[in-house]
């Protein structure tokens, strides 16, 4: 994506994606161009690498994934790479996937996909294992695995299930059908539509409001609102209650309150 590469910091370690970090927020940017950033094994595992760096510093609470260039977030997955595998093969390869976009799903960051362009199959995956999604205007989306012969397996039906409801999961399934940035938004799949130009300045504007915030109650909502959707009401009350009861005690609740009551902007440790 135009504009995404430039940043104070850079690690430059990586081949298939680039990764730079300004305050606490860390831009991810899948890079493989000609092939319109299609996720092939190398770039799992830069993904995956990426992700221990990132996690590593406390530091950096919020990510934010987006392509290269302003035509694809993410086509796929490589077609070449899914071609003749036996029966565990897939397996393997469908499990890998699904651990993976897991890890990112619970992780106690905030991530924000940045959809650029087109974000079809394994790359609309991704889009759905992170805590919210910003489109532009000129991308679409869709999970056209059915057209190829297979189905999404990097946790695509579920995901997409939990996010729009069974009909239209089944329907976006079952068709292959590549939708606009306002059908997607219609339906509930993503949080915001915006200009292309504006794409940008948009996730880096919720990152901020992000970043404002304490960071340890960011990850506990995140673990009471998977509850939601993973668990029955009564046990998800449960992990709300116990949540809220042990962010009672952090010196984070301690300055959050002291900042209100001294009409002041807090200053949180994550402690």
């Amino acid at each position: 994506m135009k504009g995404m590469e430039a940043g104070p910091q850079h690690d430059d370690s990586f081949e298939t994606l680039k990764l730079c970090f300004d305050g606490g927020l860390a831009v991810l940017i899948l890079s493989r161009p000609k092939q319109l950033n299609a996720l092939n094994s190398q770039l799992l595992d830069e993904l995956e690498r990426a992700l221990d760096t990132i996690e590593a510093d406390p530091n950096y609470r919020v990510l934010l994934i987006t392509g290269s260039g302003d035509k694809s977030f993410a086509a796929g997955a490589d077609i070449a790479e899914l071609r003749g595998l036996s029966t565990q093969q897939g397996k393997r390869v469908s499990r890998r996937g699904q651990r993976l976009l897991e890890r990112l799903e619970r992780s106690r960051l905030f991530v924000i996909a940045g959809i650029n362009g087109f974000a079809l199959g394994g790359g609309l995956e991704l889009a759905m294992a992170c805590d919210m999604r910003v489109m532009a205007h000129s991308a679409k989306v869709g999970l056209p695995e059915v057209g190829l012969g297979i189905i999404p397996g990097y946790g695509g039906t579920q995901r997409m299930t939990r996010l729009v409801g069974p009909a239209h999961a089944l329907e976006l399934i079952a068709s292959g059908r590549k939708i606009d940035a306002h059908h997607a938004w219609r339906i509930g799949l993503v949080n915001h539509v915006v200009p292309a130009e504006q794409l940008l300045e948009t996730c880096r504007g919720i990152a901020g409001e992000v970043l404002a915030n304490a960071p340890l109650a960011i990850a506990a909502a995140k673990r009471a609102v998977k509850a939601a959707v993973e668990s029955s009401a009564g046990e998800g009350y449960q992990v709300e209650a116990k949540e809220f009861a042990t962010l009672c005690t952090t010196e984070d609740v301690r300055e959050g309150m002291s900042a209100f009551f001294e009409k002041r902007k807090a200053e949180f440790k994550g402690r």
